[in-house]
């Protein structure tokens, strides 16, 4: 089983940026940490970063066409505003699992919506790195289960 793991707009920052939000875990000890559960779960996982709202579209596009099994995405800022994004994400018929470090309910007004919110299986937020570990779980039942059926 392939699952990618999607990280959009500053989150190469992590371990830099807001650290009293974000924490001092940086993306790459993220990404092992993602590597080494996938590992005990008995699946690959494949992480992917930019910028660039555009190679996101992109990357996404690669997974419906790569069949990957399912598919984590914090996607940063653009979870409240990207619908194309959004729209790459609807092409997927794979359990999408939408997750974030922080807790975005407790935070700005605008952070309370997702543009993603009606197309993935189920949202993590507010557990910091945890969040993480949480969606490939959450990825990796999902995806079993809609194997099995």
């Amino acid at each position: 089983m392939k699952i990618l793991v999607l990280n959009g707009i500053n989150l190469d920052m992590f371990g830099k940026r807001e650290p009293a939000l974000y924490g001092t875990t940086t993306l790459a000890e993220i990404t092992a940490r993602l590597e080494a559960l996938g590992k005990e779960l008995g699946v690959q996982v494949e992480s992917f970063q930019t910028n660039d709202e555009g190679a996101m579209c992109e990357r996404i596009h690669r997974a419906k066409l790569e069949g990957a099994d399912a598919v984590l995405i914090n996607a940063g800022a653009w979870s409240h505003y990207s619908y194309a994004i959004r729209d790459a994400l609807a092409m997927l018929t794979v359990p999408v699992v939408e997750l974030h470090m922080s807790n975005v309910q407790a935070r700005e007004p605008f952070r309370h919506q997702s543009v993603f919110a009606a197309i993935v299986k189920g949202q993590i937020s507010g557990f910091g790195v945890d969040s993480y570990l949480l969606a490939l779980r959450a990825a990796v039942s999902a995806a079993s289960a809609a194997a099995i059926s």
